[in-house]
């Protein structure tokens, strides 16, 4: 299991993100809107146990929240809505080793997305059952797992190469972001069955091409946005995974969220990067409330290694468009936010 995590560890080092995805956003006259952050909001974690790199973050349907962070292993744990430590899930689950993001399906379903395992992993409600798992686990008998060098091998609709991320449309069809070394979106149906896929092995700039599709969501008409990272835009499909648009004036595209009720509003992530690059703290750190056409309504946050700033913010949860939690990788921490008189 060690020489697996060190090699994910090694490959997560030698992905190359060009300097031009860190770029500050160019939409215009942006207001900034109004928040109050809620400091110590999580609390009751057993005595000397603490949070890594906080990759995923996601609420339940009863408000409850999942944090999926790194560590000397990968980690899931519940809180209730009142912030207080539930439970660990999935205490050395086979399928975690190198975390990257959780998200809540509109059944509960708890679901995982490793990138060290390759999997991603369905749990009922409970966190006590694996109800599926798509993506192949590395064989342990092979030893530790070389760095790929030269073209990636072509992709295989049931084998995935670093994953990112993972949604669902109302139908329960299965879209996932894969990932770091393949460059695609793919549609499995509720079953697991491959569908489609956009995209491919190969890194690209221009439609239906990707560099590091990095964060997944799909709207209440099927519609799904990809957080396409290594590009700096977020990129909308139709429900068979056809090229629709991108946006491309929030900055750095790292995730995406859109939230639950009638009218639903995507928040785009302009996260300042790993390291700190000289520059970055000016132009990246906000959160960006958008129309799903676009449009953008307004921002809030800012950079910062102490608290309310953000330090390269992973991951977002929305469900509730004025409630907002981050998961953050470099400050390993996880903070909620209340949005005050948002449109």
């Amino acid at each position: 299991m060690k020489s697996h995590l060190a090699s994910a560890i090694a490959l997560s080092l030698l992905v190359a993100i060009p300097a031009s995805a860190q770029v500050a956003a160019t939409a215009q006259n942006v207001p900034e809107m109004p928040y109050e952050a809620v400091p110590g909001f999580f609390h009751g974690i057993p005595a000397g146990d603490y949070l890594g790199e906080l990759q995923g973050i996601a609420t339940n349907s009863k408000g409850h929240i999942f944090a999926f962070f790194r560590g000397p292993n990968s980690r899931l744990w519940e809180f209730d809505q009142t912030g207080k430590f539930v439970r660990e899930i999935g205490k050395d689950f086979y399928g975690f080793m190198f975390a990257h993001s959780v998200r809540v399906d509109r059944h509960d379903n708890i679901w995982t997305v490793d990138e060290g395992t390759n999997v991603v992993t369905k749990f009922d409600p409970t966190g006590t059952k694996v109800l599926m798992v798509i993506g192949h686990h590395p064989d342990a008998a092979l030893g530790p797992i070389a760095s790929p060098s030269g073209p990636n091998a072509p992709a295989e609709k049931y084998t995935l190469c670093r994953p990112t991320d993972v949604a669902w449309d109302m139908q329960d069809n299965i879209f996932i972001g894969d990932g770091y070394c393949n460059n695609r979106v793919v549609k499995y149906d509720k079953n697991g069955r491959f569908l489609a896929q956009n995209g491919g092995e190969k890194v690209g700039k221009g439609e239906n091409e990707y560099n590091l599709p990095h964060g997944l969501q799909v709207d209440r008409a099927g519609n799904v946005y990809v957080a396409d990272r290594g590009n700096a835009r977020y990129v909308v499909l139709d429900n068979n995974l056809k090229w629709k648009t991108s946006y491309n004036n929030v900055g750095s595209a790292w995730s995406a969220c859109i939230s639950n009720g009638q009218h639903q509003y995507l928040f785009a992530n302009n996260a300042n990067p790993n390291g700190n690059p000289p520059g970055s703290w000016t132009r990246t750190g906000q959160i960006y409330k958008m129309e799903l056409d676009g449009t953008v309504l307004g921002k809030f946050g800012h950079a910062g290694k102490l608290a309310p700033g953000f330090q390269v913010v992973h991951m977002i949860d929305c469900r509730n468009p004025d409630v907002i939690y981050t998961g953050e990788i470099e400050s390993w921490r996880m903070q909620k936010f209340v949005l005050k008189g948002s449109k």
